[in-house]
């Protein structure tokens, strides 16, 4: 049966794995699904129409899927919605889509999320990411797979945030931060590329030195935006072993928000 505490009050019309495991003076909603192997401390609340995946450890003191901080919302069924094998620490604050969007907040497989993160509606979250203490996000903000959020970083509403890429301690991002870009500053400016977590996860020499080359173009020759795209696609047929990598830039560039930018 599943392990439920005496003094956590779960909703009849929440459903729960047979395996998930719920801590003391923890409050479950009745729209709430709880997949295999998860485990919930205490003192948590998972409230609104709210789907978690399986294998994910929830940390107490967490709320879970409450309605948006946006004054427009008016009751409407938007969603959170939570993946596989996340690590979700103390404190933090997940929050459910709002109808101006997609209408869902979504966080996908093996995320580190550490103290205090805050998820505002409609928030999208790839794979393998690290948030550090206290990342704030405010609302329709999209990470990438394999970012990592430096301690209090704070992102603006309506950012995108590449793959690959990391912040430092306290960046403030007004502006979209291109994938392996690593950046500081307030507000942030570009630093250098993630190589070493790039090698880290088994980047070969020839993907390396594509990156190098799209850094060189975007942040050391002194080029327009749109003469960078140019020369990174350049690229193409000088380093077939990226293609990848070149694409994911190129789709990023392209997708960019002319009034926002890219952090230069």
């Amino acid at each position: 049966m599943t392990a439920i505490h005496a003094t956590a009050l779960v909703d009849p019309g929440a459903e729960l794995d047979s395996s998930v495991t719920v801590g003391p003076y923890t409050v479950i909603g009745p729209h709430v699904r709880v997949g295999a192997g998860t485990t919930i401390g205490p003192h948590c609340v998972l409230e609104g129409h709210t789907t978690i995946g399986r294998d994910n450890r929830i940390f107490q003191f967490n709320s879970l899927g409450a309605i948006p901080q946006d004054k427009k919302y008016a009751g409407e069924p938007c969603e959170l919605v939570i993946g596989d094998r996340n690590t979700v620490r103390e404190f933090c604050t997940f929050n459910i889509g709002s109808p101006g969007d997609r209408g869902v907040t979504q966080v996908g497989n093996d995320n580190w999320l550490m103290a205090y993160v805050h998820l505002a509606h409609d928030c999208v979250v790839g794979d393998h990411t690290i948030f550090a203490n206290n990342t704030q996000l405010a609302g329709h903000v999209h990470v990438g797979d394999w970012a990592i959020l430096g301690g209090f970083t704070v992102v603006h509403q309506f950012v995108k945030i590449g793959a690959h890429s990391m912040t430092a301690m306290c960046a403030l991002l007004f502006a979209d931060l291109p994938p392996f870009v690593m950046c500081q500053g307030q507000p942030a400016q570009a630093r250098a590329m993630n190589y070493e977590g790039l090698r880290r996860r088994g980047f070969s020499p020839a993907r390396l030195a594509a990156v190098k080359a799209m850094h060189k173009a975007l942040y050391r020759d002194n080029l327009t935006l749109d003469a960078a795209r140019q020369a990174i696609d350049n690229l193409r047929q000088i380093s077939p072993e990226a293609l990848s990598d070149i694409d994911m830039m190129l789709s990023f560039l392209e997708q960019s928000s002319p009034q926002r930018g890219i952090v230069r």
